[in-house]
């Protein structure tokens, strides 16, 4: 096998397209993205930063270092601290964080919708209408083996 070729594949498999977005600065700077927005879904649920850190296996300073940088990237917060332990500590979310996340989940879908549709669209991605045999897929399946091995 040559490259990410992998055994077990079938051809004419149904196959989907898969995208990631988040949100920069002019920097190149991280504002949002699916890792933050999992965050404050934690942080909401929990009522903490330290509770969400422990559950989804990050350093607390890491948790906290991702919130306080979109915070400041943004000019505004996300979270509303209390100070005073377990007993009486905790954080919960902001109006504008409940905007921000409700606006990066319509954002999200959109893109899903639209690369769904691009996909579906592309015809060399679509199934063959008949399957490929005789002389020619041999032949041409030799010379990707020699182009493989070389």
């Amino acid at each position: 096998m040559c490259g990410n070729e992998q055994q077990g594949e079938q051809p004419g498999a149904t196959l989907q397209i898969r995208s990631k977005i988040w949100i920069v600065n002019d920097g190149g700077e991280v504002i949002f993205g699916l890792g933050r927005l999992k965050i404050l879904e934690v942080v909401e649920r929990l009522g903490s930063l330290q509770a969400a850190a422990k559950v989804l296996r990050m350093s607390y300073r890491a948790v906290w270092g991702r919130i306080n940088a979109t915070e400041k990237r943004l000019g505004k917060p996300l979270l509303v601290r209390s100070i005073g332990g377990s007993a009486r500590g905790g954080s919960e979310l902001t109006p504008f964080a409940h905007e921000l996340i409700a606006e990066f989940r319509r954002l999200h879908r959109e893109v899903q919708l639209f690369s769904d549709d691009l996909f579906a669209r592309s015809e060399v991605f679509s199934p063959p209408s008949t399957p490929v045999t005789g002389e020619s897929s041999a032949v041409s399946g030799d010379k990707a083996d020699r182009e493989c091995s070389g």
